[in-house]
């Protein structure tokens, strides 16, 4: 048997639908992930790291957060690509994306193959929404890799409740390592807060789609997630 993958329908805030990638294990149930895709869409990559979750175990759910500008946009990482995902994530309103993790975490819980608790796993744009979600008390905990805008939600960091995993890349050209610094000085002594860093790592280095793929930083980060899942899922 193998693992099965879908897109499905989510009722959002106001009578709106869109949609969301599922990808369910082969035994098919377990756990909830809801993943949060990078400024390039549920693109090929997005869904190749759901269908390794699900491989995984987890019942994983991806809203597709730029719909409201096209639904199912999928950009590559060429100069073309990075300008409109750089366009699409400027258009996005906070509020909106929000108000769709919202949704699709409810959608998931609802789900009869999920069988556990929900996590939040996010990737650059997403990272940054997932460490949101995890301040909204929406899920059971979070991951945000390498999360752009981070240190400018400190603020934030109090209502943290849940237990939240944060990746970052030593040698991250978007997010400086003065920010890495504030973050983790932010959380210093909260046990239920796990910061990694990576030290050759450019930003992206979990997308082996990009040329900043690290491959151990990719591995070691993948582990250190699975473990974490494991113990707070």
């Amino acid at each position: 048997m193998s693992i099965t993958t879908q897109w499905i329908d989510i009722a959002g805030a106001d009578g709106v639908t869109f949609q969301a990638y599922l990808a369910v294990p082969h035994i098919g149930k377990g756990p909830g992930i809801v993943l949060l895709q990078e400024i390039f869409g549920v693109n090929e990559h997005i869904r190749t790291v759901a269908e390794q979750y699900a491989l995984d175990g987890y019942v994983v759910l991806v809203p597709d957060l730029f719909w409201r500008d096209g639904a199912h946009i999928e950009l590559g990482y060429d100069e073309a690509g990075w300008k409109r995902a750089v366009e699409l994530m400027q258009a996005t309103d906070n509020a909106h994306a929000v108000a769709d993790i919202t949704a699709s975490v409810a959608a998931l819980r609802a789900r009869p193959e999920v069988d556990g608790k929900i996590a939040s796993i996010g990737y650059c744009f997403g990272g940054r929404l997932s460490y949101q979600t995890a301040a909204a008390g929406l899920v059971d905990s979070a991951i945000a890799y390498y999360g752009g805008g981070i240190q400018n939600k400190l603020d934030l960091a109090d209502e943290i409740k849940v237990p939240l995993l944060m990746h970052f890349g030593g040698n991250d050209s978007h997010i400086p390592a003065d920010a890495v610094k504030s973050i983790a000085e932010r959380f210093d002594g909260r046990e239920e807060v796990e910061i990694h860093v990576y030290p050759q790592a450019e930003h992206g280095f979990n997308c082996n789609y990009r040329d900043s793929y690290h491959q151990r930083a990719s591995v070691q980060a993948h582990g250190n997630s699975l473990i974490f899942l494991s113990e707070n899922l």
